[in-house]
């Protein structure tokens, strides 16, 4: 017997992000598509499958349409002031100005206290955070929101553990998104959670997202990272480091490169990017793969030596620790010859 779609509620208000709003919709939308449809390895509908996975419900604080920041409207299917906001699996907060407004803001923490308990999973992206956190539910938790945001969001409220820098993050039933094109990335996750990743990469192709992205990464690309971040000594090295990925990007090797010491280099540039130098070249490494892989007639083995992986293994099992499939599963998903 087929079961019920999950309903996906995404509360928005006046002055919400429109983006924060569409795009974990349209990635459930689109995931229910394609699981109606039989693809992504999905058995078709009517041979035992629950057909459409997700059905997407717009929710608004109160009663009536809502304007986003850029002047789209929303007409919501429930509200918050109507009191008639049904079960649901899960919850999307969406981010935006309008929730830091006090009337707004205390308005969704104060239904949030009393209704969470009624989802599967709370979500929120970007500074819908600020909703959650007034609630208290997120006390002792470990959030994110847009880098922007982040210092204000934790001197309001200290009880947070706020982590400036990731993409997403779980702590329990609880997700908390950076924003914009992360809210992408978190409902890519939980689409990714509830079926596979064979839908969730699916989905992505489908939304032509270059890579379904790791919850923990970064909210900078790696060499818009280095460049913001980097002093003058270091300035071209990411870029020389990307040329090169098939050369021997050792601390040894790097430090000679720009007059340091192997000790003095591992502890200044850990000091500009937050982390050691051979976790910044594994993400170099494994970024320019999902970009090949992509291409025609790439091949695991060439690819695997042309990166810098000293065997295809390695390489496999380094590409299937980060983005949870083989490269041959994502090239598969991904390349022109598997959209045709």
């Amino acid at each position: 017997m087929a079961r019920a779609p999950a309903g996906i509620g995404i509360l928005g208000y006046d002055d919400v992000n429109a983006l924060d709003v569409t795009g974990p919709a349209e990635v459930f939308a689109n995931a229910a598509d394609l699981a109606e449809w039989g693809e992504a390895g999905l058995p078709a509908p009517n041979t035992g499958s629950s057909g459409r996975p997700y059905r997407v419900v717009p929710l608004g604080v109160k009663a009536g349409p809502f304007t986003s920041e850029s002047g789209l409207t929303f007409t919501p299917a429930h509200s918050l002031a109507a009191d008639d906001v049904p079960d649901l699996d899960t919850l999307i907060i969406a981010g935006g100005k309008g929730l830091r407004e006090p009337v707004t803001n205390a308005a969704v923490a104060g239904w949030l206290a009393g209704n969470a308990h009624r989802f599967r999973r709370v979500a929120s992206v970007c500074t819908g955070i600020y909703g959650l956190a007034a609630s208290g539910l997120m006390d002792g938790r470990r959030v994110t929101t847009h880098w922007r945001h982040a210092a204000d969001l934790a001197r309001r409220f200290p009880r947070l553990n706020v982590c400036a820098d990731a993409l997403f993050l779980k702590d329990g039933d609880f997700y908390t998104a950076a924003g914009v094109t992360a809210g992408i990335d978190l409902a890519l996750s939980l689409v990714e959670e509830d079926h596979g990743p064979a839908l969730a990469l699916a989905t992505a192709r489908e939304l032509v997202v270059f890579v379904k992205r790791p919850g923990g990464q970064a909210q900078f690309s790696e060499p818009l990272r280095f460049q913001s971040r980097a002093a003058d000594r270091f300035a071209d090295l990411s870029a020389w480091m990307l040329g090169n990925l098939d050369r021997d990007l050792s601390v040894e090797e790097l430090a000679t490169r720009v007059n340091l010491s192997p000790r003095q280099f591992r502890r200044r540039f850990t000091a500009a990017l937050g982390r050691p130098p051979a976790d910044y070249v594994a993400d170099l490494r494994l970024g320019e793969a999902c970009r090949r892989l992509v291409q025609p007639g790439v091949s695991v083995e060439t690819l695997a030596a042309a990166i810098g992986f000293r065997s295809a293994d390695a390489f496999r099992r380094a590409f299937r620790q980060r983005y949870g499939v083989s490269p041959s599963q994502y090239q598969a998903h991904f390349s022109p010859a598997g959209s045709s």
